[in-house]
């Protein structure tokens, strides 16, 4: 079905497959991972698979790079049958991957990353020069330009990626998998990655691309194939759908992948934070000198690339982490290094927090839902004010309303947290903080590892809130998030401010600038502040 599918829309039969996978079947325990996937790639292309969490596509692309083995099932390279049963059998079939995650030793070199586990003879001085001689050909040929001599460490997220991949061509890929490839990179270094990977398809190189984001897959691109519970529902040729198609298909209904940004009405401002500042007991500042202010019935998006001071910001305002220096006004409330405040303190000045991290800091995975929907509110006049002990029936029936208003599935409140898929966890974790009516709301990446479902309904529940007079502060490495949502913009790097922008004022170019550090006080931005 699949090559029949491929090659009807490429409109030639006689195409060259470097994959083909025939009825694959992994099953774990009780689950069926991957249900009979067929599934034919045509060299020298880019082809997207999409799917929600749990469709099997780490599955199959873990069967793939032989870090799995199918219960049955045939997979062949190049039209020649292979058995995968390592990663080594994968490199040597030539198949190379980039992890979401990068698997770089960080105070190594370059060079020395690239050869590490694949060096050449006894002599290492001699083998790391005859590497890097057959290093440069490789970068001059696919355009990788980067400093072999660099400790990788110092390098930008888009340059290690960088090195990701040329470790795979090193090692003789003529297929290359990524796995959410973008998801640590700003704009500017998601768009040369897609000129690298433009490049490398232009070489004859095949490219499996895994990701979440829509836009992308239709922006680079030849073929995708969509995945439901396990199955491939369907093979297309990229050109020929649109992102409304393939949401549809990856959740097998209707999904509004806009959900209509009005520009907010923002009254008076419900904190204001003055130059922040926190250094950690090692010496490292996190946060340096950071101020804004957040208003009724507006949402602040804080924008950044992962680790650059935002996931402090949040603990700091949630009253989690002290603060080394600066305010944080709420209400009467000043709160600062000589007077901190506890999480339930600010909990108490009307402040709900969503935290980053769901299962570190959001949920108890052994506690039930009923548990779960109460953490933080056990003494709240809905479980009987100060009472020494909950009424489980109470929890119970508190938990059922909460599940019926946020479509939490299945709406069983005795069910271990643990049990709930990651989207149902995080709206648990969402319908106890908003229903408590909060005046401000902090919310840390609210739809991370949440089905493409599950955002619609989370992004619907961010703009009530704050059309009810909240004021939201959002943090998200997603950008279309951010741009989707706010109505101004904060963007971090290294534990600074940047800037403030308002969303009617700025594109995604300025922001990733912004991101990436490279930014001037432009009077919009003082404006904005």
């Amino acid at each position: 079905m699949a090559d029949k599918t491929i090659s009807k829309a490429r409109g030639d039969d006689s195409s060259p497959l470097a994959i083909s996978l025939d009825n694959i079947n992994k099953t774990f325990g009780s689950v069926r991972a991957n249900k009979d996937v067929c599934l034919s790639v045509v060299q020298g292309t880019i082809h997207g698979i999409v799917g929600e969490n749990g469709a099997g596509k780490s599955t199959l692309v873990s069967i793939l790079y032989g870090f799995y083995s199918a219960d049955s099932g045939t997979v062949a390279i190049s039209g020649e049958p292979v058995r995968l049963r390592s990663a080594a059998d994968a490199i040597a079939a030539g198949i190379g991957m980039v992890h979401q995650h990068f698997m770089l030793v960080p105070n190594f070199t370059v060079l020395e990353n690239i050869i590490l586990g694949h060096e050449v003879g006894s002599d290492l001085k001699a083998g790391a020069r005859q590497a890097e001689a057959s290093l440069k050909g490789i970068t001059e040929r696919y355009g990788l330009s980067v400093d072999l001599q660099a400790v990788v460490q110092d390098l930008p997220v888009g340059l290690q990626q960088r090195v990701e991949i040329l470790k795979a061509l090193y090692r003789g890929a003529r297929i290359l998998i990524l796995d959410e490839p973008t998801g640590v990179l700003t704009p500017q270094e998601t768009e040369q990655l897609f000129d690298i990977l433009g490049t490398l398809k232009a070489q004859g190189v095949t490219i499996l691309l895994i990701t979440h984001k829509l836009k992308e897959i239709m922006a680079v691109t030849d073929f995708v194939s969509v995945m439901r519970s396990g199955e491939m529902v369907d093979h297309l040729q990229t050109a020929q759908t649109n992102p409304q198609q393939l949401a549809q298909m990856m959740v097998g209904r209707p999904v509004l992948l806009d959900v209509g940004y009005q520009a907010a009405q923002a009254g008076q401002a419900m904190l204001n934070a003055e130059h922040l500042t926190v250094t950690e007991t090692s010496g490292v500042t996190s946060l340096s000198d950071v101020s804004f202010s957040v208003h009724q019935g507006e949402i602040l998006g804080i924008a950044g690339v992962s680790g650059n001071g935002q996931s402090e910001l949040l603990e700091v305002l949630a009253g989690i982490r002290k603060i080394t220096s600066g305010t944080v006004q709420i209400g009467d409330r000043k709160i600062t290094a000589e007077q901190p405040a506890s999480p339930s303190e600010v909990k108490g000045l009307g402040l709900a927090h969503v935290p980053e991290d769901r299962h570190a800091m959001g949920l108890i995975l052994p506690f039930t839902a009923a548990e779960s929907a109460v953490l933080g509110y056990e003494y709240a006049d809905m479980m009987g004010g100060r009472s020494p002990i909950l009424s489980p029936a109470v929890m119970a029936a508190h938990c059922k309303t909460l599940m019926s208003s946020y479509d939490v599935r299945p709406a069983e409140p005795s069910l271990k947290s643990n049990l709930f898929s990651g989207g149902n966890q995080q709206k648990i974790v969402l319908a106890r903080e908003l229903s408590s009516q909060p005046d401000i709301l902090l919310v840390g990446q609210p739809t991370r590892g949440v089905d493409i479902g599950a955002i619609e309904f989370i992004h619907k529940q961010l703009f009530a809130m704050r059309d009810k007079g909240c004021a939201v502060i959002l943090v998200s490495v997603e950008l279309d998030e951010i741009m989707s949502l706010s109505d101004r913009v904060m963007v971090m790097n290294e534990g600074k401010s940047m800037g403030i922008v308002r969303k009617a004022d700025t594109d995604i170019q300025e922001i990733g600038l912004m991101m990436a550090g490279v930014t001037a006080a432009s009077p919009r931005q003082q404006k904005a502040r």
